[in-house]
């Protein structure tokens, strides 16, 4: 594809790429210079043809300016608060501090961690300054949090960590095994490719395995809904019906791979019957499963965290991608092992190297010719030998004060790491924290003794490398606020006045600009595996993104690997790694008891994007699930004596929240689902990760964050209060209301509304707390009692109400002591409904709205705006699905909304989201999630 043929974009208009998942779709950005004003879909770019999710559909409106980190600020003890510098005393500080300790304790006594989300240009930079000018391997990414099992599971069976196949294989593929992922909404453009899928194809099979019944596996033929952690023992008993029905390419086995009979002799005890009970399924669905992906014609797989995330994610990714092996199902159209990438650049950030158990094109630091290699073409004498700390590690090595100091840029490990209080307490411990960061509300900005503004999407430019290791521009369309920076010129300007400090040269890390790191990094990857020495930003700028391998001279990039049948190991074969053979592990990384009798799980959700501080600034994003809740069974809720709508307290042996119940029938009995997203920015206490295992995969050191034990109970907290407010920006209400919210024990804001912005925070506590804690509270929504237009109170049964309201609309709330109007309240702000219309019912305790307000609905389609309400008042009147696109528009858009469109429309399922409604006086309302795979 040349980009010239289609010919420039509009003036006032950049070709990018979206911020968000590794799916790596290409983005037209319209500006006016200052703010981006808008998004679209580039219909050129090859891996998503112009369509865009909600999230990228809204990249604009996350864009705006509210909440970022402007300035420097640094402060020279903890017991004082951060003061604005230059950039000149923010980063001599640093390189004072580094080079302090560095001469004290040794180069391994620093750390970086940095991010999936950072671009080729900036991953580059920081790996070269840790490894080749601080001389430490103590260099890792939040990619060890959701890809480095798969790294892990490629490098032990296909030498390389070199996904094999390519989104065109969706099309052509007879079977498709999709494997603890849900695409329809992890990576929704890529279940579109899916759905086209099916539709030009009807024969096309497809097998979801995954715990919870997802969108996914809604549309699948064949749902596996396993016990959790029993992916190897599953993928092991599918392998024995292969070899004993002869589904297997013995020529494909015995020209092409190894390692197969010591695989085959350990199969005989892994039959669907002696794991049927393990994996929570009928042997004879797993004699199904075998027979779909066996004769299949091209069998393609798909994965992504639900592997990946577990004590044994490893094993899983090799057990797996056994299944191709045994079958020749790899390097030919259609077929091939496909792990689904996480974040934006989390593959970029693999072909770097910025982790710390890999080096710059698929190097290994424990192989000395590799870092002898490797420091000849940087110019050092040497690369250390010393194994670096991953995530998980380095923290720990905080907390024991073994790493003094830690520079974390474009992550958030406050809120993403497991076990949140062993994290926040490494961070208190550490001697000196440097936060890179574009947005100054994240939960790991309180701790940071250094915090330096970067710039963020649509202001810096450099490249990315998507699922199927096609590399794109990322470009700039507006200036960066404030006195942010690019993350690679920060980095670079750091490295240098370092250097000085250390006594070494400091031309190493002199690039002109972002192209000329690119170049750098481009050239240590010639003769290697995954070359990508052909490709420069100017030839990407020319041509349009490319696929690697693209080595110097190439005309065009490589779609499929290995259709020779040679892999990059020492005799050309692939291996049936004794990592994925069948073994006795524990299915959990801890087990459950009396005192923890349920299996955590978590996951994300449609319409929002790690730990929100891009999407939970937009409130739209916020329609489709309005707030923060653990969905349960339920045949759970009902034997256990719960509500849906009552508050409960989900607690494990390392933390605990409070929430409100949802009745999800998506999740098994016996488990509990939290999405991911919420954190001590929203909640009063860290969310899903304050209960998640520290445990890590042995051979990967990815956690296993999607499993714990924990606990359900009753939360005994009669006073409730519920503050709402119109808002232009959120972003700094919110980020004024984080530090109260840990004073309730519970307490949740979130956004309504659409054009319209709603802040709403709901608190709860045993009983009510002092005036002076509510003040600020008031003050912040405009409630404080000289402000508040329209009051009342009963001060016998505690209830005091307060409404403020401005040019004729109501423009805040505030119910305290009772809020059964809370939701269509909130509804009414959203809508800007004049208060005479509402005058008589400010303050009655109406749970549902009166006759002609619309009552509070939770959003299907964003797009269009579309609530299940109007949806489900559709449907009664006779509407069918094309019908429903044709009325309402709804699924027209993006389409991230069409799987549960059509479950809708289909009338309800065996197994269905529930929770949907709001409870009476006394519960908070809920509107359960569906949600990615665990």
């Amino acid at each position: 594809m040349n980009l010239a043929d289609t010919g420039p974009a509009a003036a006032q208009e950049v070709r990018t790429v979206c911020c968000y998942c590794g799916t790596g779709c290409g983005v037209i950005a319209e500006h006016d210079g200052r703010r981006i004003t808008a998004v679209r879909g580039d219909p050129v770019h090859p891996a998503n043809f112009g369509r865009l999710c909600t999230k990228g559909s809204t990249l604009h409106l996350a864009a705006a300016p509210g909440g970022r980190a402007l300035f420097p600020e640094l402060r020279n003890t903890r017991t004082e608060p951060r003061r604005e510098v230059d950039w000149d005393t923010a980063l001599e500080a640093a390189a004072e501090r580094f080079a302090a300790i560095i001469a004290e304790h040794g180069p391994d006594a620093v750390a970086f961690y940095v991010s999936g989300q950072l671009l080729t240009e900036d991953y580059h930079v920081f790996n070269k300054l840790a490894r080749a000018l601080v001389g430490t391997n103590n260099i890792d990414s939040n990619s060890r949090l959701c890809m480095s099992s798969a790294v892990a599971g490629y490098k032990g069976t296909l030498g390389a960590d070199s996904v094999p196949a390519c989104y065109e294989d969706i099309a052509v593929a007879a079977h498709l095994l999709i494997a603890g992922a849900n695409p329809a909404w992890a990576h929704p453009i890529v279940f579109r490719r899916i759905e086209d899928a099916k539709r030009a194809n009807p024969e096309l099979t497809i097998t979801v395995v995954d715990p919870r019944r997802t969108e996914t596996a809604e549309f699948a033929d064949l749902h596996l809904q396993i016990a959790p952690g029993s992916d190897v023992l599953l993928y092991n008993a599918m392998l024995h019906v292969l070899l004993w029905e002869d589904l297997v390419d013995r020529d494909f086995i015995r020209e092409h791979t190894s390692g197969f009979d010591a695989l085959r002799a350990q199969l005989a005890e892994c039959s669907p019957g002696n794991v049927a009970a393990a994996c929570g399924l009928p042997a004879e669905r797993i004699v199904e499963a075998a027979h779909r992906f066996g004769r299949a014609r091209a069998a393609l797989s798909l994965w992504c965290m639900g592997l990946n995330q577990s004590h044994h994610g490893t094993a899983s990714n090799a057990a797996l991608i056994h299944l191709h092996l045994a079958t020749g199902q790899i390097g030919r159209p259609g077929a091939g092992p496909f792990s689904l990438t996480g974040q934006p650049n989390a593959m970029g950030g693999r072909e770097v190297g910025a982790m710390a158990t890999i080096l710059p094109a698929h190097r290994d630091p424990a192989d000395a010719a590799d870092r002898a290699e490797l420091a000849r073409l940087w110019g050092v004498p040497a690369l250390p030998e010393t194994p670096g700390l991953a995530a998980v590690q380095l923290f720990d090595a905080l907390a024991d004060g073994r790493v003094k100091a830690v520079w974390i840029a474009c992550t958030n490990p406050a809120h993403s790491l497991p076990d949140q209080a062993r994290v926040r307490a490494a961070l208190e411990k550490a001697e000196f924290v440097v936060l890179q960061e574009a947005f100054a509300g994240t939960e790991t900005a309180p701790f940071a003794d250094l915090l330096l503004p970067a710039a963020s999407w649509g202001e810096k430019s450099g490249t990315v490398t998507n699922s199927e290791r096609r590399v794109s521009r990322v470009r700039a369309a507006v200036p960066a606020p404030g006195e942010a920076r690019p993350d690679w010129a920060i980095a670079a300007d750091f490295a240098r006045r370092l250097a000085r400090r250390l006594g070494r040269p400091a031309d190493g890390f002199a690039w002109a600009d972002e192209a000329a790191v690119f170049a750098e990094h481009a050239a240590l990857s010639a003769g290697r595996d995954c070359d990508l020495s052909g490709l420069s930003h100017a030839l990407l700028d020319a041509q349009g993104p490319q696929q690697w391998p693209f080595p110097r001279g190439a005309a065009t990039g490589t779609a499929r690997l290995f259709t020779d049948g040679r892999f990059p190991t020492p005799d050309g074969r692939a291996r049936f790694d004794p990592a994925g053979f069948p073994r006795r592990h524990a299915l959990l990384p801890e087990p459950t008891d009396a005192r923890h009798p349920f299996v955590l799980l978590s996951g994300r959700l449609r319409d929002h994007w790690h730990g929100m501080s891009r999407t939970g600034k937009v409130a739209g994003l916020w329609g489709h699930t309005p707030q923060a809740v653990a969905g349960l069974n339920p045949v759970d809720i009902t034997r256990r004596g719960l509500r849906a709508g009552q508050l409960v307290r989900v607690a494990g042996r390392r933390g605990e929240v409070v929430l409100p119940l949802a009745a999800d029938a998506t999740v098994a009995p016996g488990q509990v689902w939290i999405p991911m997203h919420w954190g001590a920015a929203t909640l009063a206490r860290p969310g899903a990760n304050g209960l998640t295992s520290p445990a890590t995969d042995p051979l990967s050191k990815q956690p296993a964050l999607k499993q714990a034990a924990v606990s359900i109970a009753p939360a005994e907290l009669p006073w409730r209060a519920v503050w709402a407010m119109a808002v232009e920006d959120a972003a700094a209400p919110m980020a004024a209301l984080q530090p109260v919210l840990g004073r309730f024990a519970y307490a949740a804001q979130s956004l309504a509304g659409g054009s319209r912005p709603v802040l709403v925070l709901r608190v709860a506590d045993a009983a009510a707390p002092d005036e002076a804690l509510l003040d600020p509270i008031d003050a912040l929504f405009g409630c404080a009692a000289p402000q508040a237009t329209l009051a009342y109170a009963d001060r016998r049964r505690g209830i005091a109400k307060r409404a403020w309201v401005e040019e004729g609309r109501l423009a805040a709330i505030r119910l305290a002591g009772e809020t059964a109007a809370a939701d269509w309240l909130v509804a009414a702000i959203a809508a800007g409904e004049p208060a005479e219309r509402l005058r008589a019912w400010l303050f009655a305790p109406l749970a549902g709205a009166p006759q002609g307000l619309a009552a509070a609905s939770r959003t299907v389609c964003n797009c269009h705006g579309v609530s299940e309400a109007q949806i489900r008042d559709a449907l009664t009147a006779g509407a069918d699905l094309a019908q429903l696109q044709a009325r309402l528009k709804c699924g027209t858009a993006c389409g991230s909304c069409l799987p549960e469109l059509r479950r809708l429309a289909a009338g309800p399922p065996p197994l269905s989201p529930c929770g949907r409604g709001a409870g009476g006086e006394g519960d908070m309302a809920v509107a359960a999630p569906s949600a990615d795979a665990p």
